[in-house]
């Protein structure tokens, strides 16, 4: 790909009309890092769009040389949000450092669109946009897609070209943070904060601060006992408290741009503050303390559930476990952190309700959570937009008492576990790029649409070409759907393989000690969470509690997971519930099969290696969406004996 390793994906600039009419010079006042990355990459796209090298200068001349001219102002009140504005033939950007770099890189994608309205005015919706990698330091990654980790390789940390590389597409959509190792932290991971790791740390956080990021690492709740010899890792015991003052002293003064550190505490086996009969907040706010006067941050994961579960006991709900355990913690958390919160309950499934505890902290910062490694929706094998669904999580309404209370107006930030990887396309599958690019821009702007976010990557990406955008943008807005159909009926979930999560697996999880359970029989499938069941409805404030416990207003694309319904029970569209699955999986085969057409109809209008990767990948989904169709369609036809009503093949 264009003589690299790896593809410069959507910055891949080309020939642009219209950008010479005030691409000549570039003007920059101000000194700031981030002002002088921006000069950098004007230059670089007006030189790849024009085929003319613009001249970079300092100072107060705006027209260079009687040239078309950018100037952008760097202001020290700017923060990250900026302001662009035409006149008279010169284009002003200006800003913060880091508003100045996104507004250039907002111009960059102005020009690429054919977007020709210039005078706006942007901040982030929110201050905190982050990844999170689940990298492993021998170079793995778990639940990675994509290849191996740019980060990690043999027990060391990696800086290169592509770190830099890396940064720069994450910059280009609006992203701030990215915490680069897995949050399951063990062995040479626990390390990272010795004197062994932070010299390359610093190396790579400074690369990353050029582009507006700050690097964050997962923390080991533990190292005082794994790395730092003490006999207990006590949040209250004042000897782990200074044990823990003295390491962030020194690792902040080797690593001065470290934002901050993501921990997963008592949660599938990691150690955590319940080893010691303390608090989430007491752990927490432990941590908050010590990384305090270097201006950190504690990013404190919520997925916490008991994953020793008995599939005999019905009553335990392993959704209900994030609300059990932080709800009653609001407002005792430390200003510096912030609760992440996974968008539902269970984990990452292509459909279930929204995690209730956005309604329940009133006095706690909190961070939606987000998975665009397609860990449960396809594995960037399928092509699955997912920024359709993270528009609806962001619109939920929380009925909090406020006066705005959608989940929106309730977090502070938004995280996305990564999906990228050292395959020369980022994300394996050319289009799951779409996901990363899509996440960063919804971060950054709450208010965009799905549609016109996807419209952006693909003219980035591809082309302005009608058929392109038109096809391409077919292709994502419909996958999610399709995938949902052909997969998993009705909000039940986990009818995948155990372990790798791809591939059906009607009962792979349905006696394990995970609490994955829909319960299934000859006569009813789901669980029942009203009330009268697990009371998880119980989680949600009014009115939805009503509305989710009563199976005539719950929506019917989560019925089964709030109700236990006979195959026999009618949907409002007239169908059976065992009809509706069979035509659901019938469907969404026939919808991946639609995406092969439309793919098929760009050959020669976009570039051929990509064209052939992506229709190697649609195969791939069309073969594993016909294999989701037969067997769990056969499955409730051996459960029910009841025949689909249009005769179609079961097996």
């Amino acid at each position: 790909m264009e003589g690299l390793e790896y593809s410069r994906a959507w910055l891949a600039y080309r020939k642009t009309e219209g950008v010479g009419d005030f691409a000549g010079s570039i003007v920059c006042r101000g000194g700031g890092v981030q002002l002088k990355t921006a000069a950098t990459e004007l230059k670089a796209a007006f030189e790849a769009m024009t085929g003319r090298t613009p001249e970079t200068m300092e100072g107060e001349d705006e027209r260079g040389a009687d040239r078309p001219c950018v100037l952008l102002i760097e202001e020290a009140s700017g923060g990250e949000g900026y302001r662009m504005e035409l006149k008279d033939g010169v284009m002003t950007v200006s800003g913060g450092s880091c508003g100045v770099l996104y507004g250039a890189f907002a111009l960059i994608r102005k020009l690429a669109c054919g977007d020709t309205d210039f005078n706006e005015a942007k901040a982030p919706s929110k201050p905190l946009r982050m990844l999170n990698h689940w990298d492993n330091l021998d170079g793995s990654i778990e639940r990675g897609y994509s290849g191996a980790s740019f980060f990690f390789r043999d027990n060391k940390v990696v800086v290169n070209e592509r770190t830099e590389a890396y940064a720069r597409l994450l910059a280009s959509c609006g992203i701030n943070g990215a915490a680069i190792n897995n949050v399951n932290v063990k062995g040479a991971a626990s390390r990272l904060i010795t004197s062994e790791y932070l010299g390359r740390l610093r190396e790579m956080s400074e690369i990353f601060w050029r582009w507006g990021i700050r690097l964050y690492l997962s923390l080991d709740f533990a190292a005082p006992l794994s790395i730092g010899g003490l006999g207990t890792a006590d949040p209250l015991d004042e000897a782990v408290r200074a044990w823990w003052k003295d390491k962030m002293a020194e690792v902040f003064s080797a690593v001065p741009r470290l934002g901050g550190f993501v921990v997963k505490a008592d949660s599938e086996g990691r150690p955590g503050p319940f080893s010691y009969g303390r608090s989430h907040a007491e752990g927490a706010n432990m941590l908050a303390e010590a990384v305090r006067p270097y201006g950190g941050l504690i990013i404190w994961r919520c997925f916490v559930y008991n994953c020793r579960q008995d599939w005999r006991d019905t009553k335990t709900d392993r959704a209900r476990a994030a609300c059990d355990s932080f709800a009653p913690l609001d407002g005792s958390f430390a200003d510096n952190v912030y609760l992440q919160i996974k968008n539902g309950p269970m984990d990452f499934q292509v459909r279930e309700p929204v995690s209730p505890l956005f309604g329940k902290l009133r006095r706690t910062k909190c961070l939606l959570e987000v998975q665009i490694a397609q860990e449960y929706t396809g594995q960037q094998r399928h092509v699955c937009y997912l920024i359709p669904q993270f528009k609806e999580i962001l619109s939920f309404r929380t009925f909090n008492g406020s006066e705005r209370d959608a989940v929106a107006d309730v977090i502070g930030g938004m995280a996305a576990v990564s999906n990228t990887g050292s395959d020369c396309n980022w994300t394996g599958h050319d289009l799951a790029a779409a996901n990363l690019y899509g996440f960063g821009r919804l971060a950054f702007d709450n208010a965009l649409s799905a549609e016109d976010i996807a419209g952006e990557w693909i003219a980035l990406t591809y082309g302005r070409g009608e058929k392109v955008i038109r096809n391409i943008r077919k292709m994502l807005m419909n996958s999610h759907a399709a995938y949902e159909k052909y997969t998993a009926p009705l909000g039940i979930g986990w009818m995948c393989a155990p372990g790798t999560h791809y591939g059906p697996s009607p009962e792979g999880y349905e006696y394990d000690r995970w609490g994955t359970y829909h319960r299934a029989d000859h006569l009813a499938i789901g669980v029942d969470r009203t009330p009268a069941g697990t009371g998880y409805t119980e989680q949600y404030n009014p009115p939805l509690n009503a509305i989710y416990a009563d199976r005539e207003t719950c929506p019917e694309e989560l019925l089964l997971f709030f109700h236990r319904l006979p195959y026999t029970y009618r949907l409002k569209s007239g169908k059976t519930l065992i009809q509706h699955i069979y035509d659901a999986h019938f469907e969404g085969a026939g919808e991946a099969a639609e995406l092969i057409r439309l793919w098929k109809e760009l050959e020669g209008e976009v570039e051929p290696g990509a064209y052939l990767r992506v229709l190697e990948r649609l195969n791939e989904q069309l073969q594993s969406a016909e294999e989701w169709r037969d067997v769990i369609n056969s499955y409730f036809w051996r459960k029910t004996m009841i025949p689909d009503e249009k005769g179609r093949k079961l097996y």
